[in-house]
């Protein structure tokens, strides 16, 4: 018999989670919390990988980051929200850190298109943006609390505890029970969720889905100039995708 607890893929949470009927569109994420119980392999962490994917893309350069601190807690945080399994690579691998910190330093970061003035207040969920903080202020203070989680919690920092150690912290963002100022922990979560599913799939010209490989586990075509050749088979079509930049 086979045992109730086998692994779970990224396939098996993306189905539970209702991305796979949908509820991707327009950037948000329903799912279930990064620590729910599984027994899954441990993704690859920095001490896995302080040679690996990170200096294979350093000379991309951070435009947000201040130091090496900072983009290695992201990265970490972003690995354990789109980790690294079976089915194809994990946000690092991705580039998704790289994408973060392009789009915090553009107008994304300085919510330069958006209102900001007050009133302001937390809201329910579906109002959207409630925050006198721009998300870059968001992301630099919860930088600095999970840093500060770590070394609270397992006396270390976030890029030095285990997997599961960094799950119970991203958890406890989800949940809200970290406080945070002018946004709640369980906001600057959603962001940070919503921000690792957009560099794991938007076009690769803008920093993350290395190579379209998050394309490809998805089976997505990319930018085709055209379908007017197979739009009338009747047969399942697997085309090569195809980025704004050119293929591969």
């Amino acid at each position: 018999m086979e045992s109730k607890e086998k692994n779970i893929s990224r396939r098996d949470f993306l189905k539970t989670s209702g991305v796979a009927t949908g509820a991707l569109i327009g950037g948000g994420l329903i799912g279930g919390l990064v620590g729910y119980t599984i027994n899954k392999p441990e993704p690859e962490t920095k001490n896995d990988m302080k040679h690996g994917q990170h200096d294979q893309q350093m000379h991309k350069g951070w435009q947000f980051f201040r130091n090496n601190r900072e983009f290695e807690i992201i990265s970490n945080a972003t690995e354990r929200i789109f980790p690294k399994d079976d089915l194809g690579p994990g946000a690092i691998e991705l580039g998704v850190p790289f994408f973060i910190d392009n789009q915090l330093a553009g107008q994304y970061g300085s919510n330069s298109k958006e209102y900001m003035h007050g009133p302001f207040a937390v809201g329910a969920a579906t109002q959207g943006y409630q925050s006198r903080l721009t998300r870059a202020e968001i992301f630099r203070q919860g930088i600095e609390k999970l840093e500060a989680e770590a070394t609270s919690r397992f006396e270390n920092g976030f890029s030095s505890i285990e997997g599961t150690q960094m799950d119970e912290i991203l958890t406890a963002f989800q949940k809200d029970e970290i406080q945070m100022s002018g946004v709640t922990s369980a906001f600057f979560f959603r962001l940070l969720r919503t921000a690792t599913l957009e560099g794991a799939y938007s076009d690769p010209i803008y920093g993350g889905n290395q190579n379209m490989e998050g394309w490809k586990m998805k089976g997505f075509p990319g930018h085709q100039m055209s379908y007017i050749k197979v739009i009338e088979s009747e047969k399942f079509q697997k085309i090569a995708p195809n980025s704004l930049g050119g293929s591969e």
